[in-house]
């Protein structure tokens, strides 16, 4: 079943520099990318998927939005839900350069509900890479129960007795056919029984044979 893409705005990756960016002669070693949602929409987060380029430390953080004590106020907050993922084993080396990641909800730091907007916090600290960013953003909602989840929380529920007993309807009765292949059981035995186990002749008798039945060619 393919996955559900939430409809979003992926804003292209910011850099962020540390110091004076004139006399700076290396390129920043942190970029930004933001993601929001359509106005007036909150969405539950299930999945956060992307391919790597080049950047060894992340950061998400999400922005919430919380209901206060009066319905029509609600406020935004910001909280980190992971923290520093190391992407690549090695900023210096290509390992883990170019994978794909998936985050899940289980890994994050905080629940990942009521969510208006994304954060993406990308650190490179090696000089090596001139660029680094995310590439194929994707955000997935919880998923929906499949058919075959629903069959199992069916098969783990079983149905009432009377429903059971329906069931049964138009079905012999167990203990009178048990009872009709035992007795055919002791038939099979009582035959296999009675069969002799002498050798049948032909034309001996006793142990002889009489000329006058045997024939020459």
């Amino acid at each position: 079943m393919a996955e559900e893409v939430v409809p979003c705005n992926i804003r292209a990756s910011v850099p962020l520099q540390v110091g004076d960016g004139m006399s700076d002669s290396g390129p920043p070693g942190v970029n930004v990318i933001d993601i929001t949602f359509p106005v007036s929409r909150t969405i539950d987060v299930q999945e956060i998927s992307f391919r790597n380029y080049y950047t060894a430390f992340l950061t998400v953080k999400i922005q919430q939005q919380q209901s206060t004590a009066l319905k029509k106020n609600k406020t935004a907050t910001w909280r980190t839900c992971i923290r520093n993922l190391n992407l690549m084993p090695n900023p210096h080396m290509e390992e883990g350069s170019q994978d794909y990641v998936s985050l899940y909800r289980q890994q994050m730091l905080c629940d990942a509900d009521n969510v208006t907007s994304i954060r993406f916090i990308l650190r490179q600290p090696s000089p090596v890479w001139l660029s680094f960013t995310l590439e194929e953003l994707q955000v997935n909602p919880p998923r929906k129960q499949s058919p075959q989840k629903q069959f199992s929380w069916w098969l783990s529920h079983l149905p009432p007795k009377e429903e059971l007993q329906n069931l049964h309807k138009g079905l012999p009765d167990p203990e009178r056919v048990s009872s009709e292949v035992q007795q055919m059981w002791v038939l099979t035995e009582v035959m296999r029984s009675s069969q002799s186990t002498a050798a049948v002749g032909r034309f001996d008798v006793d142990g002889c044979y009489d000329i006058n039945l045997l024939s020459y060619t």
